[in-house]
């Protein structure tokens, strides 16, 4: 549960509590990292040290639901020069470690991240009247924590998450989500690392399916050409009522030529899938070749998990030659050395390797596979083969369920174990499947189904794919009891 507490009513320790003067008993009297944010607030808005503030009565660190401790509310005045109306600024707390005593986020350093490396923020449009700001952003923030600290799955700026609902649960058309760099706010170092602040944008389907087939960094410019779609600080205004491209028909124009000349940068999700080996039945329920849904998902061993995160973290710079991340990178500790470790790195990766029998975690070459998706995932397939394997690059499915993984790759992307000679590869749960660019086109035909998202909506809630080295491939659209449609970006640089 939360409360709203108003300035003077604030527990020891929380942003905004003491005197407001500024004094220099902040320090004592603030854990260091929520202190550094603090500061940061406190430059952008000098008039306000004590803001209404959304609270997590009992904390994350004690049990509780909510692993924000706090999110703060600003009334920000805008810029009239630059057309930027008023609005209400939300900022959490509680994403970056706040307080160095390994209660929720392991130290790793001062020279990395903070916790996971960032803070979210929200700025919404102020409506006439308005006096106090609403608080149902606060926990529309918690969600997306609460994605954050149970996949571990950071958020970079130009992300998509995927709502399917009104962000105020309203009659909005803005249900879904971008993520960029708040436009005020700088980066903090604290003595925990450094923290840096992402901003959250409600956007309409409309413009989440052009993120997801060009690129978020793409549609978020677009957005701050139109001032009543977000203008130059990207505010959301949840009565917004067309999209860009309804209210100039020539963006659409924009983004179709971005999509032919750049292809798509979003190199995965996390979805509902799974996958099976049909090359020979298994021989009884613990035979690894099967990964069925419906079954306890198996475990990645920790070196695969690093690969998976590594891919789906890069993505793929526009202008590099594509690399997956090997599987024998060099490690210390369990962990790969490029990258700062995450919590679960330190309580999983060991051990998880240690239980994973040998035989699961060799690689296998298959002559046919069975893929399976929910819905919105299987309607990407497309954006999967002309937006990213005809561009030369790689794109993964991650399970949201389980440790599976589904990775297509083109002919140029460097250190995956799929080949041409063995184009359908596992690594325990994870699969690889290599095509042609010639396959791609013949998988593009059949798959024109899909092109046309909401017709697949409609009528099917499933998608069953069949791919075989011996046979063309084979799609089937079938209706299921629905799967849960809800997935996030995840991300990519």
């Amino acid at each position: 549960m939360e409360g709203v507490r108003p300035g003077g009513g604030r527990p020891a320790g929380a942003p905004g509590s003491g005197s407001g003067s500024g004094s220099a008993s902040f320090p004592s009297l603030f854990p260091p990292g929520l202190h550094g944010i603090y500061g940061e607030c406190r430059r952008l808005y000098p008039d306000q040290p004590n803001p209404l503030q959304v609270t997590a009565i009992l904390k994350y660190w004690l049990g509780g639901p909510d692993p924000l401790d706090y999110v703060s509310m600003y009334r920000n005045l805008g810029n009239p020069a630059l057309n930027v109306p008023e609005h209400w600024h939300y900022v959490s707390f509680g994403l970056s470690d706040l307080y160095g005593d390994n209660r929720v986020h392991e130290f790793t350093g001062t020279d990395g991240p903070s916790g996971f490396g960032f803070e979210l923020t929200f700025r919404l449009k102020r409506e006439t009247g308005e006096s106090a700001p609403p608080t149902w952003p606060a926990e529309l923030m918690q969600g997306l924590a609460r994605y954050v600290f149970q996949s571990e799955n950071t958020f970079c700026s130009g992300d998509h998450v995927s709502w399917h609902s009104p962000l105020d649960n309203s009659e909005s058309r803005i249900q879904h989500m971008l993520l960029t760099e708040d436009p005020q706010m700088q980066p903090v170092q604290t003595p925990f690392g450094v923290v840096t602040f992402l901003q959250i944008v409600g956007v309409c389907t409309e413009e989440l399916h052009a993120a997801q087939q060009w690129n978020g960094q793409g549609i978020l410019e677009l957005l701050r050409t139109i001032p009543v779609a977000g203008g130059p600080w990207l505010i959301t205004d949840m009565r917004r009522g067309e999209t860009i491209f309804e209210i100039d028909p020539h963006l659409q124009e924009r983004v179709d030529k971005g999509i032919e000349t750049d292809g798509s940068n979003l190199s995965g999700v996390s979805a509902k899938c799974a996958w099976d080996d049909l090359s020979r039945p298994p021989e009884d329920d613990e035979d690894s070749r099967s990964i069925c849904i419906g079954t306890q998902p198996r475990r990645l061993s920790g070196k695969d998990t690093e690969q998976i995160r590594e891919t789906l973290r890069r993505g793929l710079e526009i202008n590099n030659k594509p690399v997956l991340p090997p599987i024998n990178a060099q490690r210390q500790n369990g962990l790969n050395l490029d990258r700062a470790p995450s919590r679960k790195d330190s309580l999983e990766s060991e051990s998880s390797a240690a239980i994973i029998p040998h035989e699961l975690i060799r690689t296998r070459q298959l002559e046919s596979v069975h893929l399976k998706f929910n819905q919105e995932s299987g309607a990407l397939i497309p954006l999967c083969l002309r937006g990213r394997l005809l561009h030369g690059r790689h794109f993964t499915y991650k399970s949201i369920t389980g440790d599976t993984a589904i990775t297509f790759v083109s002919t140029g992307v460097e250190g995956a174990f799929a080949t041409e000679e063995h184009p359908y590869a596992a690594h325990g749960p994870w699969l690889q499947i290599l095509l042609t660019e010639e396959f791609v086109e013949r998988m593009l035909e059949d798959l024109e189904d899909l092109n046309s998202p909401e017709e697949v909506r409609l009528h099917h809630s499933c998608i069953f794919l069949e791919l075989s080295q011996r046979a063309q491939p084979i799609l089937q659209l079938v209706f299921d009891p629905p799967l849960s449609l809800q997935a996030a970006a995840l991300p990519h640089p």
